[in-house]
């Protein structure tokens, strides 16, 4: 995805510390202390400009939320919008997503978010797919025992290898949509930006998984 430059995020990111950090892995076992109080934690990986985990923080003031966005112009036009409107329950990492090993700890995330990942359609590039055996394995860790995965993509061979690989890895399948807004109303749905401009042009699918239980 080609992604405009915008002059003005370094800055605005540089002066809103208490909404946006750059170095999440500061916060490993600490992220409660960047809200207001202590609640169940959820990340997406990749949050684009911000619409789902915006309106799911609206939507559940009762669970903490942390956004994860590599790219500079991209997360800034999220903090934009948190600084015209504070979410008390929503927190912002401008790193990359991969490492989240490395930002959280073992147990410290209660559900992840994979919305519309980067499919990586040639197949000598899987294991860059956030669903990738090893991807698995390090959302397992940093989830607490009996953890979700929420994955969303138009992309259906990104979505059978998700299929094949959560399934190789022992996870269970709670519900599996083969087109998701035949079934669901918009009120059930958080749409991401780019769910709402493409799933006119075919159908969106979505997995709910959940890990093995920890020991």
């Amino acid at each position: 995805m080609r992604v405009r430059n915008k002059p003005w995020a370094p800055k605005l990111i540089n002066e809103h510390p208490e909404l946006i950090t750059e170095t999440p892995a500061d916060y490993r076992g600490k992220w409660q202390s960047r809200f207001e109080k202590a609640q169940p934690l959820q990340i997406e990986v990749g949050s684009g400009k911000g619409q789902f985990i915006i309106e799911m923080a609206k939507r559940h003031p009762e669970i903490n939320y942390i956004a994860i966005e590599i790219q500079t112009s991209v997360i800034a036009v999220i903090l934009r919008k948190l600084v015209e409107e504070p979410l008390p329950n929503l927190q912002l990492a401008h790193a990359d997503g991969e490492a989240v090993t490395a930002f959280f700890e073992p147990n410290e995330i209660d559900r992840l978010y994979l919305n519309f990942s980067d499919p990586w359609p040639k197949s000598r590039h899987e294991k860059r797919r956030l669903t990738y055996k090893s991807f698995l394995a390090g959302y397992e860790e940093v989830l607490k025992s009996n953890g979700q995965i929420e994955f969303k993509t138009d992309n259906r061979g990104l979505f059978e290898f998700s299929l094949t690989s959560m399934n190789n890895y022992g996870m269970t399948f709670e519900q599996v949509w083969l087109d998701l807004h035949a079934v669901v109303t918009p009120e059930e749905n958080v749409e991401t930006e780019y769910e709402q401009k493409f799933s006119q042009f075919g159908p969106i699918y979505k997995i709910i998984a959940t890990f093995k239980t920890k020991e």
